[in-house]
């Protein structure tokens, strides 16, 4: 479809509601294929009042601010490693790390994204609007500015890609006094004893990057750990957790938070099965899950229904070119119904979105086999399926898994625990042997994952696995050395690394 000609009645080509990864990458893309673009962007603040610009999530509270603390938790870790190694200090055991000093460093780290990102866009031609959006009809787009005045905007396209929030349990105060990771990156005073609510990858990661700077963490669990995830890997995390000292209250659920005299929140929980109990925290952090920013859209008056005829605050597209049931409003990243909520999905996704509006494009965006990474203390990058999920689409007896236990070079000589190095495939068993997944939980499982998740997209086959000559000594090589099954019962555990 090419941009819009001089006599139709439209202000924009595209309209682009929400300023995340997504959103931001469409619209990018649109006007490099000549379209004319507005991008509108409104965040609203927490309950707990904290605010951010533009960017969405990834940028601000979310990809970006992870990854920093979780590097510097992997920095106090290595500053305990160095002394083996040769290194001297004083008194290592006296290293303090400063709370406030981490997020004023973040901080500033992400405002100079947020200004770039401000300045792309204006040297792209991208109109930028700092207003909430909202929908009058399916081809006209309000932006309500901060000082209650509104704009429309008529566009002979729209894109909703206003991502998502987190959710608070309905519980009496859990928005009082909880946090997100909303507010967790930004926190003015140290989170000092912090109990987690939720076992999500979000959970999980925000649990170990805070024993990891020295926090007293416990993590509730309602039912398992990383669902969607698979299960060997999810338990291997969890316990891998519990030696690095975290706690966790399995099949419990919090029922109150209530603020003491002096400052401190005492949750009340019950457990499954169990008696239940209290404890007291210095801060609560809700990682139960997000929903999508849909409510204010007023999709109504435009005639887009969410997924599950209405019922789900998400929205289903057309798998071909994201389009809604209305067929000029089309959708991306976080907000989609069944997809993966992942930053690199949305940004992937929106800039094919453009190039079929307005570059007469025909490709189309493949969900299948993302790969990702779940960066608790020691990382787990996943691609393809998980073994439950092959087992389920091709049967247990048409499956083999190939896994292993490794040690990784540098945790000899500080003598760290290997006890939870593992990886795995997942293969088809006849034939080559087609990769359906590979799973890691190591050091760097990001980078190790990222390259044969490009292998699994072409088709990778064990006996090619097997004939690719590892980088020595690498913890990636280890992938090239699996040989041992599941089924032939032998252990997986190396003997020694170099033969």
């Amino acid at each position: 479809m090419a941009p819009l000609n001089e006599t139709e009645n439209y202000d924009y080509d595209l309209v682009v509601i929400g300023g995340g990864s997504g959103g931001l990458a469409c619209a990018k893309q649109a006007v490099q294929l000549g379209a004319k673009v507005a991008v509108l962007d409104f965040v609203k603040p927490s309950p707990q009042g904290t605010r951010w610009g533009l960017g969405g999530t990834c940028v601000n509270v979310g990809c970006i601010p992870k990854k920093l603390m979780h590097q510097a938790a992997l920095l106090g870790e290595a500053i305990h490693d160095a002394q083996p190694y040769g290194w001297q200090f004083a008194d290592p055991a006296s290293v303090r790390h400063e709370w406030t000093k981490l997020t004023e460093s973040v901080q500033n780290h992400i405002k100079s994204v947020n200004w770039v990102t401000r300045v792309d866009l204006r040297e792209q031609r991208v109109e930028y609007i700092n207003g909430l959006g909202f929908f009058r009809d399916a081809h006209t787009v309000v932006a309500r500015m901060k000082n209650g005045t509104e704009r429309e905007l008529r566009t002979k396209y729209a894109l909703i890609a206003v991502g998502g929030r987190p959710r608070y349990p309905d519980i009496p105060g859990a928005v009082e006094y909880g946090i997100t990771s909303d507010d967790v990156f930004s926190l003015p005073h140290a989170p000092g004893k912090t109990l987690l609510v939720g076992a999500g990858y979000i959970g999980l990661e925000c649990a170990g990057f805070l024993k990891g700077l020295g926090y007293d963490v416990t993590v509730m669990v309602r039912s398992i750990l990383l669902r969607g995830f698979d299960q060997q890997m999810a338990t291997m995390i969890g316990d891998s957790m519990v030696e690095k000292g975290i706690k966790f209250h399995h099949k419990s659920r919090p029922l109150a938070v209530e603020k003491q005299a002096d400052g401190r929140l005492l949750v009340r929980f019950e457990t499954e099965g169990g008696p239940g109990g209290e404890d007291t925290f210095d801060t609560v952090l809700f990682a139960i899950g997000r929903q999508a920013e849909t409510a204010t859209l007023q999709l109504d008056l435009a005639g887009v229904v969410t997924a599950n005829d209405g019922k789900s605050d998400k929205l289903d597209v057309d798998g071909t070119d994201h389009q809604t049931n209305v067929k000029n409003i089309f959708a991306v990243g976080d907000v989609l119904y069944g997809k993966p909520e992942l930053t690199p999905v949305a940004i992937h996704a929106g800039r094919i979105i453009a190039r079929r509006l307005f570059g007469g494009s025909d490709e189309t965006m493949d969900y299948q086999d993302v790969a990702t990474t779940v960066f608790t203390p020691l990382e787990y990058g996943c691609v393809g399926l998980s073994e439950e999920a092959a087992e389920a689409a091709h049967g247990k007896d048409n499956i083999e898994v190939y896994h292993a236990y490794y040690k990784p070079t540098e945790f000899f000589v500080p003598q760290r625990s290997v006890r939870y190095c593992y990886l795995k495939t997942v293969a088809l068993r006849e034939g080559d042997q087609r990769v359906l997944g590979l799973h890691f939980l190591g050091p760097a499982a990001g980078e190790v994952i990222q390259g044969f998740a490009a292998a699994l997209k072409c088709g990778l086959t064990m006996n090619a696995l097997r004939n690719t000559v590892g980088i020595h000594p690498t913890v990636a090589e280890e992938f090239t050395r699996l040989s041992i099954t599941k089924s032939s019962g032998l252990d997986p555990t190396p003997a020694t690394c170099c033969s």
